[in-house]
């Protein structure tokens, strides 16, 4: 059997980081969270996401901070990651695709479906 995807999630707002769990869960993902970069970095010292769904703007760390240290380039080549944000900064989100972000979405866009959507794309599955 094949063994389902994982997803991070980082995501400060408490009833965000929840609603799209209950959403990818309900889609087959394995999902983990995390309500800010520090507590993301914990978690993938033991999990290797498929893919991370990632606000920039978080307490202790934010999302740029997450993703310098993280190191998808060299370290995890293999994991994408969708950057989620109520901000529309030409500078975060160029910032953000230097770092390996695969997409870029305003929060106001994303309705559970069109998330689902989203990551089934990003993932191809």
């Amino acid at each position: 059997m094949k063994q389902p995807k994982k997803i991070l999630i980082v995501e400060d707002e408490k009833n965000l980081n929840e609603a799209y769990q209950i959403t990818l869960k309900k889609e087959g993902f394995k999902v983990f969270a995390a309500y800010d970069g520090k507590e993301a970095l914990e978690i993938t010292k033991d999990v290797e996401p498929d893919l991370i769904l990632l606000d920039l703007r978080m307490p202790k760390m934010g999302g740029i901070e997450f993703l310098k240290a993280y190191n998808l380039s060299r370290k995890h080549p293999d994991t994408k990651v969708i950057v989620f944000s109520n901000l529309d900064r030409e500078k975060e989100v160029d910032e953000a695709y230097e770092l390996g972000t695969h997409k870029y979405i305003l929060k106001a866009w994303a309705s559970p479906k069109e998330l689902v959507k989203l990551v089934r794309d990003v993932l191809k599955t």
